[in-house]
């Protein structure tokens, strides 16, 4: 089985497809369902954790086992195979580490301004590319987070009222500031979480 999917969403292999929990799902839409519904409970178990930290790999890898562990087996373990994007399979656990730890810098000396050091916090994390599915989502939820827990500051408005998994002007948006990052170009995704330049 094989899903359509949006432009800048990462295909899964047959491997990575066999470790879906619902044999019955057959669309994109039914393992979106899905996994919208387990990324609820996970933002319920946020809000009522008592430990864990946005710079520790361990809640990294954490936070994405419970935000799609009820429909992947492999939820929470980095991939292990090369993809459309993302880094070497065999650097993800340094790179993140790094990514941490520049984060954990970033915020104890007061780098950037809570909506930037998001923003660049968020993209990292996209490009390490650490899973094998729910990478942006993850992310996103990650830097809010970040945002929420260490800078108390609001979160992103990452959808201004879109789907940022369907097909839309938000979510090209989104993947087209997220190119220029790539590039080293961030006012685009600066401008797109709303951080104030001046």
């Amino acid at each position: 089985m094989t899903f359509v999917e949006p432009d800048g969403a990462t295909p899964l292999d047959p491997d990575e497809m066999e470790g879906l929990k619902y044999p019955h799902v057959t669309t994109r839409g039914q393992l979106d369902e899905l996994e919208q519904a387990n990324i609820e409970q996970g933002l319920a178990w946020i809000a009522r954790r008592r430990s864990g930290s946005i710079f520790d790999d361990a809640f990294v890898r954490t936070l994405h086992r419970r935000l799609f562990g009820d429909v992947w087996d492999w939820a929470g373990e980095y991939r292990l195979t090369e993809k459309n994007i993302g880094i070497d399979p065999a650097q993800i656990a340094v790179q993140l580490r790094m990514l941490l730890d520049d984060a954990r810098y970033w915020a104890e000396h007061k780098v950037y301004p809570p909506l930037e050091a998001a923003a660049r916090f968020h993209h990292r994390m996209v490009q390490i590319h650490p899973f094998p599915n729910g990478n942006g989502r993850h992310a996103r939820i990650a830097a809010d987070i970040m945002l929420e827990e260490i800078y108390d500051h609001p979160p992103v408005k990452w959808a201004s009222g879109f789907d940022l998994q369907a097909d839309n002007e938000r979510r090209d948006a989104y993947i087209a500031a997220l190119r220029a990052a790539d590039a080293g170009h961030f006012d685009p995704l600066l401008a797109f979480v709303g951080a104030d330049k001046s």
